[in-house]
Order: C-alpha cells, then sequence, then structure tokens
C-alpha cells in the first residue's frame, strides 16, 4: 500500500514563504488540522490533484471551503475519574464526523493519569490526530502533563468561552476536562465549540511563535 503524504502546518508556512496562494496536494493526502487552520488564516487554497477519471479538482475543504472533519483523528483518553465522560463523548465526536481514537483508560479502575494524557498528546505531537482530548477528575493535572510534549498546547476549559478563546486565539490542539466537575451537557458544548472554531491567526501568531520559541530553548 503506497504510503500517503501529510500535509503539515509546516509545509503551508512554507508555502507562505513563497507567496503562494494554491498549494496542489496528492488526492490521498492528510491534512492537519493545524495545516487546515493556518491555511484559512493565510488565505491558501488547497487544491486537490484531479482524479483519472477526470472529474475536477475541488479545493480540499469542499464547495463551501470549510474544513471537513471527516477522516480526521481525534486522540481521546482519560484516567478513571474521566471515565465516564470519555464514554458519553466517544460517541458524540464521532457523530461530528471525526475518527476517534480511545487510548485509554478502558474501566473506571484506578490508574495515573500521566500516562494517559502523555499518549493523547504523543499523537497529537507526532500529527497522528489533529487534535486531542484528555478528561481527569479536574482537567488540570492533564494540562500540565500534556504541555510537556514538544508541540502541544493543551488547555482546561471549564466554559464555552474558554473553549472558544483557546483556539481563536491561542492555537490549543489538546482539551482537557474535569469529568467530576463538569456536567455531561456542558462537556458536550465545550467539546463542540473548541472542535469547531479555528485559529484566528492575526496578532496572535507572533504569540504563539514566542511560545515556540520558549520551548525551543528549553528543550533538553
Amino acid at each position: 500500500m503506497a504510503k500517503k503524504i501529510l500535509i503539515s502546518e509546516q509545509t503551508v508556512l512554507e508555502a507562505a514563504k513563497q507567496g503562494r496562494k494554491t498549494l496542489p496536494v496528492d488526492s490521498g493526502a492528510i491534512i492537519t488540522g493545524a495545516a487546515l487552520d493556518r491555511a484559512k488564516q493565510l488565505g491558501i487554497e488547497f487544491i486537490r490533484e484531479q482524479k483519472k477519471s477526470g472529474q475536477p479538482s475541488m479545493p480540499a475543504g469542499g464547495a463551501t471551503g470549510k474544513p471537513p472533519a471527516g477522516g480526521q483523528v481525534i486522540a481521546i483518553g482519560s484516567d478513571h475519574g474521566g471515565f465516564a465522560l470519555k464514554e458519553l463523548l466517544k460517541p458524540f465526536i464521532a457523530e461530528m464526523g471525526y475518527k476517534v481514537v480511545d487510548l485509554g483508560t478502558y474501566s473506571d479502575e484506578t490508574c495515573d493519569y500521566p500516562d494517559f494524557a502523555y499518549g493523547v498528546a504523543r499523537m497529537v505531537s507526532l500529527a497522528q490526530a489533529v487534535r486531542g482530548v484528555m478528561i481527569d477528575a479536574v482537567g488540570i493535572a492533564s494540562a500540565m502533563t500534556a504541555n510537556k510534549v514538544a508541540g502541544v498546547r493543551a488547555a482546561c476549559c471549564t466554559d464555552e468561552f474558554s473553549a472558544r478563546s483557546s483556539r481563536e486565539h491561542n492555537d490549543a490542539n489538546v482539551l482537557t476536562l474535569g469529568g467530576k466537575v463538569l456536567g455531561t451537557e456542558l462537556a458536550k458544548a465545550i467539546t463542540k465549540i473548541w472542535l469547531e472554531t479555528n485559529f484566528g491567526g492575526g496578532r496572535h501568531l507572533k504569540r504563539i511563535a514566542k511560545i515556540e520559541e520558549i520551548e525551543k530553548r528549553n528543550l533538553r
């Protein structure tokens, strides 16, 4: 089986440096969520190569130009304190059109949140998932863990405003939630807004760059 090409955020940034407004991609290429968001912010359009059948090419976002959820992977995990909420969020996220990869835990038996927060963050860091969702009892501990992984910007969100802001202003790629402090409907609302909100770019770009520079200076 031929290896699929991965279109990352860096690919988009390189195209922007060259002054390009369109970016041809293979019909089977996987475009990460960060790449889609950055392309929208920079005004770059993905153009899928024409199929052999002669069908016309279409922007990667479809006729509307909106980034599609279909085929994009969301990594999800929890410890015992977040297990029940994780089980409720999995089908909810899947109904939004995403492919959900459950990294555990798989029961409510006592376990250690760093093991699962790291697994979620690692998938996002390696671009094996476009974003990640991690749930423990409160959400704070998992955010602390996930933020130790290079390239991860984890946000613990407790309301819809913080969920939207973490994406629009901070380009968060991992959402952490508290299974013991959030009701089911609020958790669903936070997750939906977080997944559907794009990074705003503009003045926020230089601030994200500063975060990344701090991370690079402190890598060991």
